[in-house]
């Protein structure tokens, strides 16, 4: 085909993601219930592989330049949302969320972020078929957002109560003290207020602004079709639920992940400013993105192995495995 989609594709993509977030929620996910590693594998198992399948959809309707480029876009994307774990699995500790609350909280965040992206996505577009200079701003901010990754790998420090969102939200929105089952609302002495849950969704929501100001520069720096650029973050997005559920347990073992992130958006950003004396083939792409990926992974591997050498007979001592959940939802702390 042309340069470009027509509009059969853009509705087999948007049928695809209401269909599935529809199955989601009002079937497989009706009640509330804590979701197993064995459900959440299962669940990651197939947003994998009806992304990768999406992905042959772009390969016969747009071309092998276009699925080459889908394939490197929804691995970056994949990739970084990995980041996102580690934050919402400090978001729900500090606010003491309940597991079987934990998935309708992501689910309603990831329509957020999906609207989020499709806005920025939009804009990201607009500004560069205006402006051409603003793919060296998206560059250098790659470049920023890597080293300030870099820097930050071995820690993350979090203060979710301090997020700016919330803290206006609570001057103008009551909340209650304690969860309400789901319910984001619940109507107490003849007036509508707020439960924790709504006050963790805008900390969710806020915190994944924040995530697409990085994510999406770096497809950027794969494609400028937004076509593509969305359908990649969304197929990467909608599979995030799962994959925090998959990952939160044992996240801290991948010790050299984030550096891993870190040289991913420091490529991203390199490439984005080399492209106009340098177009670097889709392939070339996709080999450099394995390549650290694969890396942190086996790194972060063989220093769990190293560090389980080390360990007495009987492993760590039982404090050390167990979880700090607080006593409830700190919601009304000083900020």
């Amino acid at each position: 085909m042309g340069p470009g989609p027509d509009l059969t594709i853009w509705l087999v993509l948007g049928v695809l993601i209401a269909g599935m977030l529809a199955l989601d929620l009002f079937v497989f996910h009706r009640e509330a219930h804590a979701v197993s590693m064995r459900e959440a594998a299962a669940w990651s198992a197939a947003w994998i592989a009806l992304g990768i399948a999406f992905g042959g959809l772009v390969w016969v309707q747009m071309g092998a330049q276009a699925g080459g480029e889908y394939l490197a876009g929804y691995v970056i994307e994949k990739s970084l949302s990995v980041d996102n774990v580690f934050v919402f699995a400090m978001i729900f500790g500090y606010f003491a969320v309940p597991a079987k609350y934990q998935h309708r909280l992501l689910f309603w965040g990831v329509i957020g972020a999906i609207a989020f992206r499709a806005v920025f996505i939009a804009a990201g577009a607009t500004l560069l078929d205006s402006f051409h200079w603003m793919i060296y701003a998206f560059g250098l901010l790659l470049l920023l957002t890597g080293w300030k990754m870099w820097r930050s790998r071995n820690s993350h420090a979090l203060d979710p109560g301090r997020n700016p969102v919330l803290r206006i939200a609570r001057r103008f929105v009551p909340i209650t003290a304690e969860y309400r089952g789901q319910r984001f609302f619940v109507r107490e002495a003849g007036r509508w207020v707020a439960t924790p849950l709504f006050a963790v969704l805008l900390v969710i929501e806020s915190s994944d602004v924040m995530f697409a100001i990085d994510s999406i520069p770096a497809i950027f720096a794969i494609t400028s079709d937004a076509f593509i650029v969305f359908s990649s973050n969304a197929f990467a997005i909608l599979g995030l639920r799962s994959l925090y559920f998959l990952l939160a347990g044992m996240i801290d073992r991948f010790v050299y992940l984030k550096a891993g992130l870190a040289a991913l958006l420091v490529f991203a950003g390199l490439k984005i400013l080399v492209s106009d004396a340098w177009k670097m083939p889709v392939w070339l792409s996709l080999l450099v993105i394995a390549a650290i990926l694969g890396t942190a992974v086996v790194a972060s591997i063989a220093a769990e192995r190293r560090r389980g050498t080390a360990l007495p007979a009987g492993g760590p001592p039982a404090g050390d495995r167990t979880p700090v959940t607080p006593a409830g939802p700190r919601l009304n702390s000083a900020a």
